[in-house]
């Protein structure tokens, strides 16, 4: 057995899935930074997929993408708006880049002509991401977060090289941190601790005993019950936090603080305290979203709005930006296919803006379109994100400039009028996953702009993830119209940003500017956005 310089945390969850392995994740980088240590976050994803890319919103939630350019789990979102610190492709790993990876070096001969098993040949892979991001870039702590739940067939390698690492690192180098439910049952009006006891014993039928158990609960738990809880799962007392229902996920890093998780992985790491965690920015973040000044309705239209992690990025966008209005934001969720000709001012009239999201394919479009059109005659403010751009730009080409079937080539390969077109490089691409134009690139914006009000910069650099772009051809023909293109790319000539000058607030942009929002920076296209709204229109909530 060896020490290493990096420590790893390890945060596993049990009982049901969706309890907040991310948040508690995120929550504890933000605490260890806050204490001045260098930290990581990972997540690690047992289906067989490479990346989620290729996954339809409904099943995984939003595909978040890396200033790198990986399609990432929407954890690595959370892990970017706590901490503030970047993530890239060495966080996020699936079973599918596990199997691949020992795939190729089995064609390669790497295993010299032996048997490829799941042990040792998987969890030695496994074994090496996880330890890849502290080697690489020398963290203090590495926190690997573990997908799935205890007791699923395809979270087991993962569990096992976690077993295999804690023996391999030694004492004091690894922490398991196990989130598990502790469910009340309100006609007896007491809280259960069994579901607990069987995840803890499931992780020990695999090896893994846990170090710190987090207690998700709607209720406060007493000390007997936490009691119960170390004593039958032989775990301390000190090390059973309790994670009860807050209003906002923001709140949990200053629950954890209460609870001194992260002095008890100190200690048990053998780290030193360094100074206390003051955060007191992050504290005057959740006072001013605790206590909003105004409130407004802003629409969210989109193809997948059932499942609201499909737009979460967007979500928590509106939640800085309202915080740093002093706005309460109420999101208003409308699917574009439920949007015609007939009902689309009914759907919208009482909304203080609109944002239509970004997406792929047919279904839902002509919504979209009839939306843009709305807002844009009847000066609603308006930010398009993506396809949201596109709808926009289609929609003022039918209606403004007088072409009769413009569309994108995406909708109709034989439109007359093909306003959004499939960028050149993407022409001779067959294959989905990881293809499209994707990650950072830079934007020039044009003095003289609302953007550029915006952004108080002529240079920026935004995420992609896009196959089609505004068509260069019928530039001239929109700005002639009164459509600006505010910002472009200074070596593709690609259009990024589109405006309305006469429009009380228009802006459509090709990126996604939802990725780079965080609590500590939000995005200033958010913030302009909800700023506008709040100048009319809302409401006072002294």
């Amino acid at each position: 057995m060896t020490t290493q310089n990096t420590k790893y945390i390890f945060v596993t969850g049990g009982v049901a899935s969706s309890l907040g392995k991310g948040i508690i994740s995120a929550s504890l980088g933000k605490l260890l930074l806050a204490r001045g240590y260098s930290v990581a976050i990972q997540k690690l994803d047992p289906y067989i997929n490479i990346d989620p890319g290729t996954l339809n919103p409904y099943e995984h939630g939003e595909c978040y993408v890396t200033e790198d350019g990986t399609e990432t789990d929407l954890d690595l979102g959370h892990y970017e708006r706590f901490t503030n610190v970047l993530t890239s492709q060495n966080n996020n790993v699936t079973t599918g880049q596990i199997y691949q990876s020992v795939i190729n070096k089995e064609r390669r001969g790497d295993y010299l002509g032996k048997t490829v098993q799941v042990i040792p040949h998987i969890t030695d892979e496994i074994k090496r991401s996880i330890k890849l991001l502290g080697k690489r870039y020398h963290y203090d702590v590495v926190i690997t977060e573990i997908g799935g739940t205890v007791g699923d067939i395809e979270s087991l390698p993962y569990i096992e090289a976690v077993r295999q690492l804690k023996w391999e690192l030694g004492p004091h180098n690894s922490v398991v941190v196990h989130l598990t439910l502790v469910p009340y049952l309100s006609a007896s009006g007491e809280s259960k601790t069994k579901p607990t006891q069987h995840s803890v014993k499931g992780l020990l039928e695999n090896g893994v005993q846990p170090d710190v158990l987090v207690l998700r609960t709607e209720h406060r738990l007493n000390v007997d019950i936490r009691k119960k809880v170390a004593q039958f799962c032989n775990v301390e007392l000190g090390s059973v936090v309790e994670s009860h229902d807050v209003d906002t996920i923001y709140e949990v890093p200053l629950m954890m603080k209460e609870e001194e998780l992260d002095l008890t992985i100190l200690n048990k790491l053998e780290l030193a305290f360094k100074e206390d965690p003051k955060l007191m920015r992050w504290n005057k973040f959740v006072k001013k979203l605790k206590n909003p000044k105004k409130e407004i309705q802003v629409g969210l239209i989109g193809k997948y709005v059932e499942l609201p992690d499909s737009y979460k990025s967007i979500q928590e966008s509106f939640i800085h930006a309202g915080a740093e209005n002093q706005c309460k934001v109420n999101v208003v969720t409308i699917h574009s296919e439920d949007i015609n000709e007939n009902n689309v001012k009914s759907k919208l009239k009482d909304l203080d803006g609109v944002l239509i999201a970004p997406g792929f394919g047919q279904r839902g479009i002509d919504g979209k379109i009839q939306a843009a059109r709305y807002v844009r005659e009847n000066n609603i403010p308006f930010l398009g994100i993506c396809l949201g751009m596109q709808c926009a730009v289609i929609e003022y080409a039918r209606n403004v400039l007088g072409y009769d079937g413009a569309d994108s080539t995406e909708f109709n390969r034989r439109t007359p009028y093909p306003v959004i077109d499939l960028m050149e490089e993407q022409k001779n691409i067959t294959e989905k996953g990881g293809t499209m134009r994707l990650g950072s690139y830079p934007c020039n914006i044009k003095a003289d702009t609302r953007v550029y009000d915006v952004y108080k910069n002529q240079h920026i650099r935004e995420r992609h993830r896009h196959r089609y772009e505004f068509n260069n051809l019928y530039l001239e023909d929109f700005e002639k119209a009164g459509m600006v293109a505010s910002g472009c790319n200074p070596d593709t000539d690609l259009v990024e940003i589109i405006e309305l000058p006469k429009h009380r607030w228009f802006v459509g942009v090709q990126f996604h500017p939802e990725y780079k929002s965080t609590v500590l920076s939000p995005h200033p296209l958010f913030v302009a956005f909800v700023k506008e709204m709040c100048s009319s229109g809302s409401h006072s909530q002294e």
